[in-house]
């Protein structure tokens, strides 16, 4: 169950009638961190504009007594509503639940909005401190007893209340956490489960911290310019940035980080250093050293089955499906079961195409795992004359940006108004203010975009505050997306490969949901969908970057300013479908290690590596291809919140491939279309079950059949 920040202190209080409750021993922490919180601005209402955080003015010492106050108010929020003396009602149980203090939101939304980006030793060890008691006051709210029996008087009793789709089903969503929370268990077991849920949060955040320092303690020295043979200069530039940074001057560095990993491994023509940094890389987390994640993903994977078992489901993946528009992992494997067999056969014929090129250029030696990359991108210079060096100087960061403000303009009617004098928490943060069609203001969006050794891997999309409606206010969103490009080097531009410019749109589908969002319940508003749903809005705006109307506006040159050319982008619109055998294969893999782990029907620690390498012996992979994902450095799962998950984006793929049937049969920036989606998929987030929402924009289920086809995986 998430955790529901509840009223204001003072509005419970009153609307209970009841005294406080006897202070408790976190109350008494409270009071002897806190000392004086004078000047801790989150004690105060933001004097900003638009709300945003003061992040000049919030140092890390603010946020332990901010929290430990917010932890307090809370208990006593939920304390006042137990103690209303008139019967349950929609609006003095639920309602008075979703009026969530702003104040721990508020606190844990910047705290943790930063740690992902800005983290350091300070950030962690707040962390590691404050997310048992959080563990234990979300343990506090859903076995609570009490509470429970308030909200189950309402939901049986729900025909009595004239509620509308979104509060029938906030209803629903509040009862079912309860339940799934543990409020049926007698006492042993809810003190069992508080254990478990205690323990698993130290083990994901411990997970997390091996991997940021597995990630960030590995650098490939290169002294010897003729290793850097095949390189793009940007890339050996930005490389000998890094070097500086890192105490090695006149020498370049590479590093596990995606911009700096992936050009390596296809352009470099020393095999040997393809192979040092592929390794580094796949053996993050599992290296025989401190920050071996193995035994805490084992740890993990037994915990969330006992945890499973305790509230009577079968796995701890029963226990996720069951919110899920999946609902089952029978429903999930067939899934992936039904796009293997294809996807693996084309990634062996890739595999075998590599080899043949390899015995065609006299090289003695069978295709491995690190050469993938350097022969997938040979091949598709010759197969369709395209490569990465003549498409990026296209793709410049700034005018990707642009082309995906163009996009959403041209969709939605949306403009976007950068503004230098707002607030961020680092330099290189650009903030937008973002206007609808009629003018009106809409909320506020930042972009985080280099990648920085205080950043997490990835790219990804949250909010400091999301959009909502309630006591007559209409509270806007602020929206941000982080991602981890290369840095500009002097005076020319980052240059984004085609799949960086791609996870642009990606993460800003992400962003135009919870900027678009029109709800009146926090926790239904944005990107609060399940798992095997949320990723489909974004999938679908990766659509437009590849349409020549959309290319034409923004794809051009970064030094002369031509247009990409058409002949360019028919050639990449050719080649598509190229290499999705092993993109889909990785992927796959990931998603069956992830299921695997969570399908376990035993609480028996396994050994990691014996389970995973029966896991592929199982499926067939082949031994070019290693899961995208693989358990010592698999965040999405053990520090992420993608446990029985990472299938979603497939799931997803399935809408988003027959959404994007629907704008190219009536128009990629058709008006009807555009705002059937925007209002039965952006506004709406979680305010009705995801399939009837989808059936209402589409007018019909989506099916598998042009996923396969766009992915080129069909027979025929």
């Amino acid at each position: 169950m998430k955790i529901r920040y509840l009223a204001p202190l003072a509005i419970a209080i009153a609307l209970a009638g009841c005294q406080q409750p006897t202070t408790t021993p976190d109350v008494v922490k409270a009071a002897q961190v806190a000392n004086n919180t004078a000047n801790n601005p989150f004690f105060s209402d933001y004097d900003t504009p638009y709300g945003i955080p003061p992040f000049d003015k919030i140092k890390k010492s603010h946020y332990l007594p901010a929290f430990y106050h917010g932890i307090e108010q809370n208990k006593l929020e939920i304390d006042a509503i137990t103690k209303v003396r008139s019967r349950p009602t929609f609006e003095n149980t639920i309602v008075a639940m979703e009026k969530s203090g702003d104040f721990l939101n508020k606190v844990s939304n910047t705290f943790y909005g930063l740690t992902g980006s800005m983290s350091d030793e300070e950030m962690r060890a707040i962390a590691k401190e404050i997310s048992p008691k959080l563990s234990a006051l979300n343990d506090d709210i859903a076995l609570n007893n009490a509470l429970f029996l308030r909200v189950k008087e309402v939901y049986e009793n729900q025909d009595k209340f004239d509620l509308r789709t979104d509060q029938k089903r906030l209803l629903e969503t509040t009862y079912k956490s309860f339940v799934r929370g543990g409020a049926n268990l007698n006492d042993a077991d809810k003190q069992k489960l508080r254990e478990l849920n205690e323990r698993l949060s130290k083990l994901s955040l411990k997970f997390a911290e091996n991997l940021l320092a597995e990630t960030n303690s590995f650098e490939m020295v290169i002294d010897n310019k003729a290793d850097l043979d095949g390189l793009p200069a940007d890339i050996i530039a930005a490389a000998a940035v890094t070097a500086t940074a890192r105490g090695h001057d006149g020498k370049w560095v590479f590093t596990t980080h995606r911009p700096s990993k992936n050009p390596f491994l296809t352009y470099s023509n020393n095999r040997k250093l393809r192979e040092t940094i592929y390794k580094g890389y796949t053996m993050r987390g599992n290296n025989d050293n401190a920050n071996n994640n193995q035994a805490i993903a084992s740890e993990m994977a037994s915990l969330r089955f006992q945890k499973a078992q305790l509230l009577g489901y079968k796995t701890h993946a029963h226990f996720v499906l069951e919110n899920a528009t999946a609902k089952t992992p029978e429903n999930v494997f067939g899934l992936l079961n039904k796009v293997w067999p294809a996807a693996l056969a084309r990634a062996k014929e890739e595999a075998a195409d590599m080899q043949k090129m390899i015995d065609q250029q006299g090289g003695d030696f069978k295709l491995a795992a690190w050469d993938w990359w350097y022969y997938a991108e040979k091949i598709r210079k010759q197969r369709f004359d395209i490569d990465e060096a003549e498409t990026k100087p296209y793709f410049s960061l700034e005018a990707t940006l642009q082309g995906v403000f163009f996009t959403a303009e041209k969709l939605w009617g949306v403009t976007f108004s950068e503004r230098d004098d707002l607030p961020k928490y680092h330099p290189d943060v650009r903030t937008f203010e973002m206007f609808d069609k009629d003018g009106s203001y809409v909320g506020i969006f930042m972009t985080d975009h280099y990648v920085r050794e205080s950043k997490r891997g990835g790219a990804w999309m949250s909010s400091f505050r999301k959009q909502y409606r309630m006591n007559g206010e209409d509270v806007t969103p602020i929206i941000y997306n982080v991602l981890n490009y290369p840095r500009p080097v002097g005076d020319a531009p980052t240059l984004l490969t085609f799949d960086q410019a791609s996870t642009l749109f990606h993460e800003f589908g992400h962003a135009i949901q919870g900027l678009l969002s029109n709800g009146y319940y926090r926790s239904q508003t944005g990107t609060a969908l399940p798992r095997d749903y949320v990723e489909y809005p974004s999938q679908v705006m990766e659509n437009w970057m590849t349409e020549p109307e959309v290319l034409a506006n923004f794809a051009k040159h970064y030094q002369t300013g031509e247009v990409i050319p058409q002949a360019l982008v028919e050639k990449i619109q050719a080649s598509g479908k190229f290499n999705q055998g092993f993109a889909t294969t990785e992927y796959l893999a990931a998603a069956l290690l992830d299921m695997s782990w969570h399908s376990l029907e035993t609480p028996e620690l396994q050994d990691a590596n014996q389970f995973e390498a029966k896991v592929i012996q199982e499926i067939g992979l082949i031994d070019e291809i290693a899961p995208r994902y693989k358990t010592g450095y698999y965040s999405h799962i053990f520090a992420g919140g993608y446990s029985a998950g990472y299938y979603g984006y497939i799931w997803s793929n399935i809408y988003d491939a027959d959404t994007w049937l629907a704008f190219k049969e009536n128009g990629i920036f058709d008006e009807k279309t555009a705002e059937l989606y925007r209002k039965h998929v952006l506004e709406s987030g979680g305010t009705d079950d995801p399939t009837i929402m989808y059936r209402r924009f589409r007018g019909q289920d989506p099916s598998v059949e042009p996923l396969l086809e766009r992915r080129g995986l069909t027979t025929n």
